[in-house]
């Protein structure tokens, strides 16, 4: 007989997984084993694999849910009547929201998406190059004259713009609400103000 999903099957997968983006960020991935997983959520070694078969599967999953969870939020929200820079200021506060309680899960994804099979990579990618040309097409709406005709400049300004938000967590890890909706504030004026005069 096939052994019964329990109710909070959801909510345990859910707490395996914070655990492990947490001794994932802090410890590595190659030193992380399943019995030190599952130490970490306070369950045994035989009671993790019944909620998944290997420590690669788990590192999917953080990572999964993780970025399928960002891009639906920054790019699901509702610019239709914003004007172009007002855009951007909105998606970069999003942005830096979004990554409010997931320091952990933003820096296993630095390296980690590498550590997996390449169609895991592919769907993980794919995650990442959405929320970019997103974001790009923002970032060109707001000054179009600038990247007309010149898809790298617009790259490069965007990428810019991601690694001013990424690293927020080393030098200033833990850092609450306002503090974030702050600093998003002063990444987009910093990016507009830049892109207007290129």
């Amino acid at each position: 007989m096939a052994r019964s999903i329990a109710r909070d099957h959801d909510e345990k997968r859910a707490a395996i997984l914070k655990s492990a983006a947490r001794v994932f960020a802090n410890e590595g991935y190659d030193r992380a084993s399943m019995t030190r997983l599952a130490a970490e959520c306070g369950i045994s070694k035989a009671n993790i694999y019944h909620y998944y078969t290997s420590k690669d599967a788990i590192l999917f999953d953080v990572l999964d849910r993780y970025l399928s969870d960002l891009t639906d939020r920054v790019t699901g929200l509702d610019l239709a009547t914003v004007t172009p820079h007002d855009s951007l200021r909105q998606v970069v506060v999003e942005i830096m929201l979004a990554y409010e309680g997931s320091d952990d899960e933003h820096r296993v994804q630095v390296n980690g998406v590498e550590l997996l099979p390449p169609d895991e990579q592919k769907v993980l990618k794919g995650y990442q190059r959405k929320i970019v040309e997103y974001v790009s097409e923002i970032i060109a709406n707001a000054a179009p004259a600038a990247f007309a005709g010149d898809p790298a400049k617009l790259r490069q300004a965007t990428m810019a713009l991601f690694g001013m938000l990424n690293w927020y967590y080393m030098w200033n890890p833990g850092a609450g609400r306002q503090a974030r909706i702050d600093y998003a504030g002063l990444v987009a004026e910093m990016t507009l103000g830049g892109i207007v005069s290129l």
